[in-house]
């Protein structure tokens, strides 16, 4: 229950699901603390630490994911010089510590692989040095133990930037298919992203048409609607 209710604390904290602004670090901050609480009661729980982890590298990263006028900076484009090297530190600690082997120690549970796939990204000295393919295996893992619809939108983006937009978009579709998330807004902008990588303009187009209509928070639907821009 605890970590259940800082992952929601942590999601709503990293992105407002309305109003103006692309986060609340507010929340972020509760769901560390709570976090830290955890890890401190349970120490031999590494998947605590695991959630300790997933949080403060994501954290990391908050003071980079906007720029001027609150506008949203994804993260192959963010400056990360402005990452918070601090907790990517802890993070990345805690992460190695909690994956040492050791005796009876189960197999790595949900949260230590998206640490694991957090600190892919936290540690990449520059978006093109990212470790694409490690992060395309780590979802496919992630997909056995929480073989959800998002897990493997997320996989599908992974695999699109370690082989190819086709292949990304091969799976993307396939999730589009079965209707699961039809209204999540973020897998129409993952297809209009994949689509435009293989210059398929007009679809990619209506792909973020349909995901602009479905946003909530304001900082995405800027960002959505400069990316159809491009396109039209």
């Amino acid at each position: 229950m605890g970590s259940e209710m800082c992952i929601r604390y942590c999601n709503e904290g990293y992105t407002a699901t309305g109003g103006d602004g692309l986060a609340r670090p507010e929340l972020c901050g509760e769901a560390i603390r709570l976090a830290r609480l955890l890890a401190a009661l349970m120490p031999a729980e590494r998947e605590a630490r695991g959630l300790l982890a997933l949080m403060l590298l994501h954290d990391a990263r908050a003071a980079a994911r906007t720029g001027p006028g609150g506008a949203l900076v994804v993260l192959e484009e963010q400056d990360r010089s402005r990452w918070d090297a601090a907790e990517i530190a802890e993070g990345v600690a805690l992460l190695e510590e909690a994956l040492a082997p050791a005796p009876g120690r189960p197999p790595p549970g949900p949260y230590l692989v998206q640490a694991a796939i957090a600190a892919c990204h936290a540690t990449a000295p520059d978006a093109a040095a990212t470790d694409w393919p490690q992060i395309a295996v780590l979802y496919e893992r992630l997909e056995r133990l929480v073989p959800s619809p998002v897990v493997r939108l997320n996989r599908a983006v992974a695999v699109g930037m370690a082989d190819g937009p086709a292949a990304g978009l091969a799976l993307a579709d396939d999730l589009d298919r079965a209707g699961h998330l039809d209204g999540y807004h973020l897998l129409h902008a993952a297809r209009g992203d994949l689509l435009g990588r293989l210059g398929r303009r007009a679809e990619a187009a209506a792909a973020f048409r349909r995901a602009l209509d479905l946003a909530a928070n304001d900082a995405e639907r800027r960002h959505l609607a400069r990316r159809l821009d491009e396109l039209t």
